[in-house]
């Protein structure tokens, strides 16, 4: 059991960490109608392409500033239910403007779901900005450039998630160089549905400290090389990889191999309830599936620590609380 172990998120979509119950209270508030996505407390989709479209609707039913307050709130306290006292929330206000919602609206009611939830249990949460890759170059830039200008003290980073096989990451380099030069931590999605070449390049031309995924990168041995010797931080989420056919089974997936080759990796889970997982699931799975130590799991979350968009007191301030853990 790893149910005492203190965890730590990195990767996880916002509307994609919500519950199904929440959905449907949700469409029902509006007079949406659910039955294309959602059926016996769970989100339907078949693939990536369906994931996608079932993702748009359940963030769809999110539409004011009061209801992502509740998302974050929802989220965040089963995270510190579960001995999480770190999350990164990937957020994406174009979602917001698709249902007529501000960027800082949307932020501000994110915000204060975070500072509710943080009131309550302690736990701490930042926010990423998503550009959304399939919305193409110029959507991804302009999302940079108002990220770039956008001040909030929960907002410490920018990443790009969306459909992998669109475009190619040169045509948004120029976006990351904007957040970049603003101060903003940097991750990227990919070596998900993309192979290794997709993880290669996101180094060359994007230059993270921190990349989603990036497990295709097992499939050259010299990137894993490479990505161990930067010290560049997978954000793994191997349920998320299992459920999308990334791989085809835990036996073949990459994260063993992936520490053995000294890759810093982290344990996530991306959007759990569209992958019949949590961030509790997956610390379980790493201790019984791929049979990690709590002393290996525990140096994956203070990886995360030490990888998260976060000014140093805080982090400080984590790492000691993770340390304190240790030694109990």
């Amino acid at each position: 059991m790893t149910s005492h172990l203190m965890k730590a998120e990195l990767h996880c979509h916002v509307e994609g960490a919500a519950p199904p119950a929440l959905t449907l209270a949700q469409a029902e508030k509006y007079g949406i109608d659910s039955t294309k996505f959602v059926r016996d407390g769970g989100y339907l989709w078949q693939d990536f392409t369906s994931f996608i479209d079932c993702y748009d609707f359940v963030a769809s039913v999110f539409r004011t500033a009061e209801d992502y307050a509740a998302l974050a709130e929802a989220y965040l306290g089963e995270l510190a239910a579960a001995n999480t006292i770190y999350s990164e929330l990937f957020i994406s206000p174009d979602h917001g403007e698709a249902v007529g919602l501000s960027p800082d609206d949307y932020v501000g009611g994110l915000a204060a779901g975070v500072m509710a939830a943080r009131e309550k249990t302690g736990i701490e949460c930042r926010m990423i900005i998503i550009g959304e890759r399939h919305l193409g170059p110029e959507s991804v830039l302009r999302r940079a450039e108002w990220a770039a200008k956008f001040e909030h003290p929960l907002v410490t980073g920018f990443n790009m998630a969306g459909e992998e096989r669109m475009h190619r990451v040169a045509d948004y380099a120029r976006a990351f160089d904007i957040v970049r030069e603003a101060g903003l931590g940097i991750t990227i999605h990919a070596g998900e549905l993309c192979g290794a070449f997709s993880v290669a390049d996101a180094l060359d031309l994007v230059r993270p400290s921190r990349i989603g995924h990036g497990v295709r990168a097992i499939e050259d041995p010299d990137l894993v090389k490479r990505l161990a010797d930067l010290g560049t931080v997978l954000e793994v989420c191997p349920g998320s990889n299992i459920s999308l056919k990334v791989f085809p089974d835990y036996e073949s997936h990459p994260l063993r191999r992936f520490v053995e080759a000294g890759v810093r990796v982290t344990l996530n889970s991306d959007d759990p309830p569209f992958f019949h997982t949590s961030l509790a699931q997956e610390y379980e799975t790493a201790s019984k599936v791929f049979g990690f130590s709590d002393a290996e799991i525990n140096a994956m979350t203070r990886t995360a620590l030490e990888a998260a968009f976060v000014d140093e007191v805080t982090r400080k301030s984590l790492l000691a609380k993770l340390l304190a853990a240790d030694w109990g």
